[in-house]
């Protein structure tokens, strides 16, 4: 004679698949995460300046995939090319934020452009640093 023993599989089989469910939906969370590192670059400038007087625009910016970073501003009129007004001081990664500030005087009228440019460096005197960001573009118009 055959015995038939009944087992209870309704609770484990729940239970396998709700931990299978969890470990598929984490591993489609992490790879839809984007593996980069994280920053961020910005130039504030007026949106008004009068011919022959000074205005300010600063720069700041971090990026923790670099070493050490430095914040430049670049300034364009009249869609000539892009040409590196003033450069701030290198920082290592994890202290202060990169920033950077200019005086500019502009002497003809119209919009005059500028963006901040983070660069990457490998050491405090790297003298071939790497560009890592480019800001978004702030015109003031000179009136």
């Amino acid at each position: 004679m055959t015995r038939t023993v009944k087992t209870e599989t309704t609770m484990p089989s729940r239970r396998r698949a709700a931990v299978t469910g969890a470990l598929g939906l984490a591993a489609v969370a992490l790879t839809a995460v984007p593996a980069h590192a994280k920053g961020t670059v910005e130039v504030t400038a007026p949106r008004t300046a009068a011919v022959g007087k000074t205005f300010t625009v600063t720069a700041h910016g971090d990026d923790d995939a670099a070493s050490y970073l430095r914040i430049c501003l670049q300034e364009r009129s009249g869609g000539q090319a892009w040409h590196q007004v003033t450069c701030g001081a290198v920082v290592e990664r994890g202290g202060a934020e990169a920033q950077a500030v200019a005086h500019p005087k502009s002497t003809h009228r119209g919009p005059v452009e500028f963006r901040a440019v983070a660069y990457g460096l490998t050491g405090p005197h790297d003298q071939h640093p790497k560009q890592w960001r480019t800001s978004t573009v702030a015109t003031v118009q000179v009136r």
